[in-house]
Order: C-alpha cells, then structure tokens, then sequence
C-alpha cells in the first residue's frame, strides 16, 4: 500500500493530507509531495496525518527529513495527529496539533482557502 496526498497552499500556513500507509515503499512518493509544497507554497507546511493508517521506521525518519528540507528553506513543518504508535512516535521537536481545526486556528485560517493540488488517486 501506498500513500496519497493532498495540498492546500493558503497565505497563513499550507496543509500537506497524507492518508494510506507511509511505509518504506511510500518514502519517494512522501518525499514528492513535499517537494511539491515547497515548489507552490510558502511559510508554515502542516502535515496532516489524521488519515494515515501508520507509519513504518522509514516513514518516520521520512517525516523528520522532510522538516529539515523545509528548514533549509526557511519554513517550518508542523504535525496534525501523528500515528499513535508508542514505539514510533512522531520526530522529536515538532510542533503537533491534535486535529487540524487546531493547527488552522493557530495560523488564524480555514481549510478551504487557497489552490489545491492531490495525487491521482485522492478521494475526498
């Protein structure tokens, strides 16, 4: 299984939806997508995670790499209710959010503004 994603560019922060499984085998596809939100978005990048059935060791370490790409540019990622797997817990030193409604009011926001871009197989 495979991951699929859906942004959301907004002026306070952008929203990154993963949903499926971010496994080893979901790392490129993952890496992607936030090579796409750098491309077309600006500040804060709020990933979230409230679809996602879990996450493998490499997917987790695919999470913290991604915030370190979007440190180099100057914006920070930020987690929406990371997988609640105890022994893989979300990267250390990230702001998370429990739900998303929670992360836009931080960034005083809605969900609905801005462009849209998703992969092929996104089901809204």
């Amino acid at each position: 299984m495979t991951i699929q994603w859906h942004l959301t560019t907004r002026p306070a922060a952008d929203v990154l939806q993963v949903t499926g499984y971010l496994g080893d085998d979901a790392v490129t596809r993952f890496g992607g997508a936030v090579g796409w939100a750098l491309a077309r978005g600006q500040g804060p990048l709020l990933l979230d995670l409230s679809r996602l059935k879990g996450w493998s060791a490499g997917g987790r370490d695919a999470v913290a790499e991604a915030a370190a790409r979007l440190a180099e540019s100057g914006r920070p990622l930020e987690l929406v209710a990371g997988p609640g797997d105890p022994a893989l817990p979300p990267p250390a030193g990230l702001t998370t959010y429990a739900d998303l409604a929670s992360a836009l009011d931080a960034h005083a926001g809605t969900a609905s503004e801005g462009e849209v871009w998703h992969s092929s197989q996104w089901d809204d």
